[in-house]
C-alpha cells in the first residue's frame, strides 16, 4: 500500500507539472513540487532500504511525466529525437533532485535543509544552458510566459526568478503539511503574501512603464509570415520561385518609409557560398528589386550558407570535407542576413537543437554527426561563431539583434545582444516542424520573456507562424493565424537603456551556482569528519 502511496505521489507531481504549461493554470506551479517532496520526505522516514535509489526511481518518474506532457510534438519532428528529449532530460532532472537529496541527509533533515533545493535546482537551470546538451524548454521560469503580467521584475531576475518564486511556495505549503494548524496559519498568510507581492510589483512597474515613441526614431517594419510548408515545398521547391512568389506579394506593401523587411528562418533556400555571397541568384535579386528602389530599407532574412576554407586557414570542430576530398574543407550555418545599402552583414546561429542542428561536442564525437537530424539545411553539425554580433543601419542609429528560432529560449544569450548595442530584437523562426500543436505557441510565448528582460520590442516572424510584434512589456500585437500567409506593418521604437538584468546577467543563477558547491564541499567535509562520540 505504501510503493502505491509514493507512486501517486511520483504521478500527481508530473501531472501538475506539465498542467501547469497550459493556460490558464499557471498557478498550478506553485504546488507542483508538494507531493514529490511529500514522497521525499516519506521515503526518509521509513526503514526502506536504498532510499536514494527509490528517491532517483520516483522522482524520475516525475520528470519523465513533465517532459512527456509538455514537449510531446518534438516526436513530428523525429520520433528518436523526442525520445532522447525525453529520457535524457528527465534523467538531468532526476539526478539533480537525487543530488539535492544525499546533500539534504548529509547536512542533517531538519527544517531548514529542504530549501537546499533552491540553490540545487536553480543551479542544474543555469548549467544547462551553457553547455551543448542544452534543452531548457522546461526552466521553472519559463511557465510564467503564460501569464507575463505576474513577472514584469524579470528585467532585474530573469526567468530564474520565477524559478525562485515557484520553489518558495512549493517548500512553505509543504512545510505547512508536516507542521501543526496554528503555525500553518501563519505559513498560510506568508504564502500569500509571497504571492501577491511580486505580482502586485508587477502591476506597478506596468503602470510606471515609460517608453516613449518617438516618430523621428520609430522603424516601420514590414514582417512577412509566407507559409511555406516545411515538409513539402520549402526545401523541396523551386527556389527562384519562392523567392518571386513572395516578392510579388511585398513589393506594393513597402513604401519609402518601410525601413525594415524581416523573413524567417531558412526562407532563402539557394545553397549561398559566403565565399562569393554577393553574385548568388537570391541576393542580386533582393538587391534589384527593392534595394535600387528603396535605398534606406534593409532586409533581414534566413538562409543557409556554406563557407569554404582556404589551404592553409584554420579550420573548425564542424568543418567537413567535399565529398571526402580531405583538401576542400567547409562549414555550414544556420544564418540571419541583413541587405543595406552599405553591404551585406551575417549572423551564425550559435545556440543549436542539441541532436537536430548539431552532434553535442562535436570535437569528440564528430564520426557521429551524421546521425544530426536533417530539418532544412544540411545533415551534420552545423557551425557556430563566437560573438552575438547585431545588424546596423547605414547610420549606425539603428541595431538588431537578429536571433535565429532556439537562441530566443535564452535569457542570457540574448541579452549579450543588447550588450553589444542591439536596441531592437528580430526574431525569425521556423515552427512549422512541430505542426499545430503546443510547441510553437510555446515558442511564440518564450519571446515574451525576452522582451521584459530587455525591455525591447520584437518583430517575429515565423513562416508558419505565429508571427507579431511583441512590445517591451511582453504583450503581443498583430498576430497572424498558424498556417496563414501574412504581412505585418508595424512601428518599432528602438530603446538603448540596458535593464539590470542585461548589465549584469542571471546574478540568483550564478549566486546559487556557487552556494550549491559550497554545500557540496560542506557535505564532503562532513563525510571525512570523525564522528562524535561523545
Amino acid at each position: 500500500m505504501r510503493a502505491l502511496k509514493l507512486l501517486a505521489l511520483a504521478i500527481l507531481s508530473g501531472l501538475l507539472l506539465g498542467t501547469s504549461w497550459f493556460p490558464p493554470f499557471t498557478w498550478v506551479a506553485f504546488i507542483a513540487f508538494v507531493p514529490l517532496l511529500v514522497l521525499t520526505e516519506q521515503i526518509q522516514s521509513s526503514t526502506i532500504k536504498r532510499k536514494k535509489f527509490f528517491v532517483f526511481l520516483l522522482a524520475y518518474l516525475t520528470f519523465l511525466i513533465w517532459n512527456v506532457f509538455d514537449t510531446w510534438w518534438i516526436w513530428y519532428a523525429s520520433d528518436g529525437g523526442a525520445v532522447a528529449a525525453f529520457v535524457a532530460n528527465s534523467l538531468l532532472m532526476a539526478l539533480t533532485y537525487l543530488l539535492y537529496f544525499a546533500l539534504r541527509r548529509r547536512v542533517k533533515d531538519s527544517i531548514y535543509s529542504v530549501w537546499i533545493l533552491i540553490p540545487v535546482w536553480l543551479s542544474f537551470e543555469y548549467l544547462h544552458t551553457k553547455w551543448d546538451l542544452a534543452w531548457t524548454w522546461l526552466t521553472l521560469g519559463n511557465v510564467f510566459a503564460f501569464e507575463h503580467n505576474w513577472v514584469q521584475w524579470y528585467e532585474f531576475t530573469g526567468v530564474s526568478g520565477g524559478t525562485v518564486w515557484i520553489l518558495v511556495v512549493n517548500i512553505i505549503l509543504y512545510q505547512i503539511l508536516q507542521s501543526k494548524l496554528q503555525e500553518s496559519k501563519i505559513r498560510l498568510a506568508a504564502v500569500a503574501l509571497i504571492i501577491l507581492i511580486p505580482i502586485g510589483i508587477s502591476r506597478i512597474l506596468i503602470s510606471t512603464s515609460s517608453l516613449e515613441t518617438n516618430s523621428k526614431t520609430d522603424q516601420q517594419v514590414l514582417i512577412v509570415q509566407p507559409n511555406i510548408d516545411p515538409y513539402n515545398d520549402k526545401f523541396n521547391g523551386d527556389f527562384q520561385g519562392q523567392l518571386q512568389g513572395v516578392y510579388n506579394k511585398i513589393k506594393n506593401k513597402i513604401t519609402p518609409k518601410t525601413k525594415y523587411v524581416v523573413l524567417p528562418e531558412t526562407f532563402l533556400t539557394e545553397s549561398l557560398w559566403e565565399n562569393n555571397i554577393e553574385n548568388s541568384y537570391s541576393i542580386k535579386f533582393l538587391k534589384d528589386s527593392l534595394l535600387t528602389k528603396f535605398p534606406d530599407l534593409n532586409i533581414v532574412i534566413g538562409a543557409t550558407t556554406f563557407y569554404q576554407y582556404s589551404k592553409n586557414e584554420k579550420l573548425s570542430v564542424t568543418a567537413r570535407a567535399f565529398d571526402n576530398n580531405a583538401e576542400i574543407y567547409y562549414d555550414v550555418y544556420n544564418t540571419a542576413i541583413q541587405l543595406n545599402k552599405i553591404g551585406i552583414q551575417l549572423y551564425h546561429k550559435s545556440k543549436l537543437v542539441p541532436g537536430v542542428e548539431r552532434m553535442p561536442y562535436p570535437s569528440l564525437f564528430k564520426p557521429l554527426e551524421e546521425l544530426a537530424i536533417n530539418l532544412g539545411g544540411t545533415f551534420g553539425s552545423l557551425g557556430t561563431q563566437d560573438t552575438r554580433d547585431v545588424f546596423f543601419n547605414a547610420d549606425k542609429s539603428i541595431s538588431v539583434a537578429p536571433v535565429v528560432c532556439y537562441e530566443s529560449i535564452f535569457g542570457e544569450y540574448v541579452g549579450d545582444y543588447i550588450n553589444n548595442g542591439a536596441n531592437l530584437i528580430f526574431i525569425i523562426t521556423n515552427d512549422g516542424w512541430w505542426r499545430d500543436t503546443p510547441g510553437y505557441k510555446q515558442h511564440l510565448a518564450y519571446a515574451r520573456l525576452r522582451a521584459m528582460e530587455t525591455r525591447r520590442q520584437i518583430a517575429r516572424s515565423a513562416n508558419t507562424g505565429i508571427s507579431c510584434v511583441v512590445d517591451e512589456l511582453g504583450d503581443l500585437h498583430a498576430e497572424q493565424p498558424w498556417w496563414k500567409e501574412g504581412y505585418i506593418m508595424a512601428n518599432l521604437t528602438p530603446n538603448n537603456q540596458k535593464t539590470f538584468f542585461v548589465r549584469f546577467g542571471d546574478v540568483l543563477s550564478k549566486l546559487a551556482t556557487l552556494l550549491t558547491f559550497l554545500i557540496i564541499g560542506h557535505s564532503i567535509f562532513l563525510g571525512f569528519k570523525k564522528p562524535n562520540n561523545s
